[in-house]
């Protein structure tokens, strides 16, 4: 009974271990994997210290409605970076001044940090787009878009110096050095 089970069990263990040892020299195409080029991706099209960049795609079996979607779920990702990357600029200058009011002060740095997001957005440009067709006759759109980081420091600025709250404790250049440091994070 013993030999029955055991003949079994090593033809198994001894099948698997061969299996194991032929895969680790397989290829990847061998072992049946495709590359997948994906356009307009990659270190080029990353966030650095002079400009927010993001990539995505949007597929539909109309042309246009690829590419809309694209831009769309681009502006999405740039816009939720910008504002992670506010957030953390915003935390480290209110904590680094002395404002009467650190979480009030906060609050209102992010939310002009949306608006100012929201408007500049519609301005992003593309930096890359490339459209594919499968053979089922569906659209692939690729696209990244991008914003200046010194465009939107601007802009921010110039938003934060009309709120009559912060105007008066309001250090640009010091804001502006704490931009530009986490920036240079981004590479």
């Amino acid at each position: 009974m013993n030999i029955r089970i055991t003949l079994p069990l090593a033809l198994i263990v001894a099948t698997a271990a061969m299996t194991g040892c032929s895969s680790k020299s397989m290829t990847p195409k061998q072992a049946g994997e495709i590359e997948i080029l994906e356009y307009c991706a990659g270190d080029e099209y990353k966030s650095d210290k002079n400009h927010f960049r993001e990539s995505a795609t949007g597929q539909s079996m109309s042309r246009e409605t690829a590419k809309k979607m694209a831009r769309s779920n681009a502006e999405a990702k740039l816009a939720r970076s910008i504002n992670a990357t506010i957030e953390i600029v915003t935390d480290n200058y209110v904590n680094s001044t002395k404002f009467n009011n650190v979480e009030e002060v906060t609050e209102t740095f992010n939310d002009l940090a949306r608006t100012v997001v929201d408007q500049l957005l519609s301005g992003a440009i593309t930096a890359c787009q490339r459209l594919t067709q499968k053979t089922d006759g569906t659209f692939v759109s690729y696209m990244a878009v991008e914003l200046s980081a010194t465009d939107l420091v601007g802009k921010y600025n110039e938003r934060l110096s009309q709120d009559e709250r912060i105007k008066a404790e309001y250090n640009y250049e010091k804001f502006k050095e704490t931009f530009e440091a986490e920036m240079a994070k981004q590479r």
